[in-house]
């Protein structure tokens, strides 16, 4: 019995670490050195050359403080570009998800060639940026489709240069934008709307709910989440992306009428060959999209 007691005081060793989590941290090391050289890393650089005087690659490089701000809110080709994005954004952004919505809610009822018409939907997103440029291009130029088919039609006089003409090229832009994003938005729609329990759709039947109301009043108010999630993707995805369709469009003309924020980036460092005052922008459009990202 005194042997068992000594026993029973006897401390026991500390358990082991299970090696299953060291090996999980080790796992995850390349991962955080990548993030940091390449994610970390950029959004740094953004901020010390914003502070530069860099006229260049191949310059020298002088520290620039607060001046590179100063020249860019007094610059008025970035208050046009301020004004074009936010025109962009406010146009844009309401036809692409409400009609990306309509078209998920009636996919997801599955209508008679449902799966053809998730495909044609998805197209769009599946084109190069330049291939749709081409096709813009050939259906707004000067003796482009849409003048053909004005003409034909006897309304030649309405003709004209879509994409050279200051009242018209920003629109271009924003029908080119919500093209390339409502199919796709209108399958990641109809896709959340399918994991919608069919009791509900049910229910609003039995209770004399038509589609519209269903649409509107029963389904929406279920994937709300996930309407706020897709909405704040494109507004990134136009904020950030539109300088590939005004580079391959009107490069920001006439003049500064279809110039957005992320294609003044490009200009100001690869034409203008002034970094500093491009990423200066750079650091706008960077808050802008993270005060979105918060508020989403």
């Amino acid at each position: 019995p005194g042997g068992a007691s000594v026993a029973r005081k006897t401390p026991s060793a500390p358990a082991a670490p299970p090696r299953r989590k060291q090996g999980g941290v080790i796992l995850a090391v390349p991962a955080l050195v990548w993030y940091l050289v390449f994610m970390v890393g950029p959004l740094v650089a953004i901020f010390v050359i914003a502070a530069l005087h860099w006229p260049g690659m191949l310059q020298p490089v002088s520290f620039a403080g607060l001046q590179n701000v100063r020249t860019v809110l007094d610059d008025p080709v970035f208050m046009d570009a301020v004004t074009n994005t936010a025109v962009q954004l406010v146009v844009a952004l309401p036809l692409m998800i409400v009609g990306a919505y309509m078209l998920g809610y009636y996919v997801a009822q599955q209508p008679p060639g449902h799966r053809v018409l998730r495909y044609l939907l998805f197209i769009p997103g599946l084109i190069s940026t330049p291939a749709k440029a081409m096709v813009f291009y050939a259906v707004l130029s000067p003796d482009g489709l849409f003048n053909g088919a004005l003409d034909k039609l006897g309304l030649g006089s309405l003709a004209d240069a879509w994409l050279a003409s200051p009242s018209t090229a920003l629109a271009c832009l924003i029908v080119l934008d919500v093209w390339s994003g409502i199919g796709f938005t209108a399958v990641l729609f109809a896709a959340r709307l399918g994991s919608v329990p069919d009791e509900i759709g049910e229910a609003a039947q039995l209770d004399g709910a038509g589609h519209w109301r269903a649409m509107w009043r029963i389904h929406l108010p279920v994937i709300r989440d996930f309407v706020g999630v897709v909405t704040m993707l494109q507004f990134l995805w136009t904020l950030f992306g539109s300088a590939q369709n005004v580079l391959l469009l009107t490069q920001g003309g006439p003049g500064s009428s279809s110039t957005t924020l992320s294609f003044l980036v490009y200009q100001k460092a690869f034409i203008a060959a002034d970094l500093g005052y491009s990423q200066t922008v750079g650091v706008f459009l960077f808050l802008i999209g993270l005060a979105v990202a918060e508020v989403g």
